[in-house]
């Protein structure tokens, strides 16, 4: 392809090329502080490309491809490129990843010991995660847990953090306007904005952390918070991970391992600050 860029996100090396220079060049900016691949060998190829040539130029639509493609998908504006990029990362991780057992959940550390934030799409947990990362807490992750089935260690995959709608103010209320990326106006799920993770995060991305907390948070409720029962916690997790049917009996066993030695909760809550008030109480109890 015309333009090409590659990186590594903890375990995991992609490689993206692109019929544009304008999604490649966000691509270098708000990935500039990660390593290259292994070896300099990728696991993924995205694809960034017009379907005809023509659309290159005359209202320029960018179709995702790479290793792993989802033909019905719908293109972009190249004014989303880079949501293009992150979404056929996501793609290549979600069809095509055998190494770890993989859950839709936000991953956030202290002191080695990692909590998990899985629920479905609007739940907060990306937003959530944010602002957890800049009160002393490491982000592991935001789109994917990492689970190994052999250590049962959660790996880091701290791509860039996908923020939405209202949660792009309230993280962008803390952060300097160097660590965000542009803002993406009428996407599928409304307006996004990237946040970039701290170098701190970056450092430790090799440094993998042991489950110790479940949760699955809720926005927009009054605040309340309750145990949830490990067959209800296994078929949820069932339910968020892309791969475990892919995986088989390794998925199996990673995931019942996992549910019986880590507690879970379920926390609502109508505001960040109170989930984030839960999140600590629920830590401090452990």
């Amino acid at each position: 392809m015309r333009h090409v860029f590659s990186v590594r996100v903890g375990p995991v090396g992609f490689r993206i090329g692109s019929d544009w220079r304008a999604p490649i060049a966000e691509l270098e900016r708000l990935y500039a502080d990660y390593p290259a691949p292994h070896g300099g060998v990728a696991d993924f190829s995205v694809r960034l490309f017009a379907a005809r040539p023509w659309r290159r130029v005359i209202r320029p639509a960018v179709m995702i491809g790479g290793d792993y493609v989802l033909p019905e998908a719908a293109p972009l504006p190249l004014a989303q490129g880079l949501l293009a990029a992150e979404m056929g990362m996501n793609l290549q991780m979600a069809l095509g990843q055998r190494r770890y057992l993989l859950l839709h959940a936000a991953v956030v550390a202290r002191d080695g010991q990692a909590v998990v934030l899985t629920g479905a799409s609007g739940s907060g947990k990306s937003t959530l995660a944010a602002l957890l990362s800049l009160r002393g807490w490491r982000l592991m992750g935001d789109e994917f847990a990492l689970l190994d089935p052999v250590t049962g260690l959660l790996h880091a995959f701290p791509r860039l953090v996908s923020l939405k709608n209202d949660g792009i103010a309230a993280v962008a209320a803390e952060v300097p306007a160097r660590r965000l990326g542009p803002m993406l106006p009428g996407t599928p799920k409304g307006a996004i904005r990237h946040l970039i993770p701290d170098a701190t995060t970056v450092a430790a991305m090799d440094t993998p952390a042991m489950p110790a907390l479940i949760l699955f948070p809720s926005f927009g409720y009054a605040r309340a918070e309750r145990d949830v029962a490990q067959s209800e916690v296994f078929v949820r997790l069932t339910q968020a991970s892309t791969n475990y049917v892919a995986l088989g009996e390794r998925g199996f066993a990673a995931l019942g391992g996992l549910v019986k030695a880590v507690p879970a909760r379920a926390i609502d809550y109508p505001d960040t600050e109170s989930a984030i008030d839960q999140v600590e109480a629920a830590w401090a109890a452990l």
